[in-house]
């Protein structure tokens, strides 16, 4: 194993051991040179190649820091978010800000006037802290049991796939500057970049739920696959 391949272990190691948290500094270049005896651009190549897997990133005249991971999620699937922060960060939960129960008036999209509502808000959070903010409008007439449901406890976007099957569903997919409720939620700065996710779902015709879900642009990614012919 050469140097520069010890070096990129090394630090590999520390950040899937946990011993390097997200936002951790680690070592200036040249006191990496001093620690493995070898030239800057030894040390400098192996840092590029961290960087390239996404694991650290450089910022100018600060220095290396252990990168916040990214949660992947298909594009043309509906993901359990909960499911994929966890795999990906180690931890995961929900936080339930809000939840009311309301009948929709014409501005309500796909639900008819007069459907009743239960309005929910929330922020999912991973082990390096919030990813997204949740606003949800779930069919009560369509989905009664979601009335006594404790959000909670579970969040609503794995209740709802545990418990209600689904025939149809559409996306929509935005890049957004992040709201002042958002930067708020979500610890950013007004106008950062976010990716807003909104998702329809159906039930032989019923619309069961709209979820409008906005990511912190770096710590999230839409990944799709596709095999040859797909349409």
């Amino acid at each position: 194993m050469s140097i520069a391949d010890r070096v990129r272990s090394d630090i590999e190691a520390r950040i899937a051991s946990g011993e390097w948290r997200p936002g951790h500094r680690i070592p200036f270049e040249h006191e990496l040179v001093v620690q493995y005896g070898c030239a800057r651009a030894t040390v400098g190549k192996a840092l590029t190649a961290l960087v390239r897997a996404g694991l650290i990133e450089r910022r100018r005249k600060a220095g290396s820091f252990v990168a916040h991971p990214h949660v992947h999620a298909a594009v043309l699937d509906i993901p359990d978010i909960g499911a994929a922060i966890a795999e990906r960060t180690g931890s995961y939960r929900f936080e339930l800000l809000s939840s009311r129960i309301a009948s929709a008036d014409g501005n309500m999209g796909d639900f008819a006037a007069g459907t009743r509502l239960r309005h929910l808000a929330g922020i999912h959070h991973g082990q390096t802290g919030p990813f997204a903010y949740e606003d949800r409008a779930i069919n009560l007439d369509a989905v009664p049991l979601a009335g006594d449901a404790d959000f909670s406890a579970e969040p609503p976007s794995s209740w709802l796939l545990d418990h209600v099957p689904w025939s149809e569903a559409r996306h929509r997919i935005s890049a957004v500057g992040a709201s002042a409720e958002v930067s708020r939620r979500l610890d950013i700065p007004k106008g950062t970049p976010c990716l807003m996710v909104e998702r329809w779902t159906w039930r032989e015709k019923v619309p069961i739920t709209f979820v409008c879900q906005t990511f912190r642009g770096d710590r999230y990614d839409l990944v799709a696959n596709f095999a040859p012919g797909s349409r």
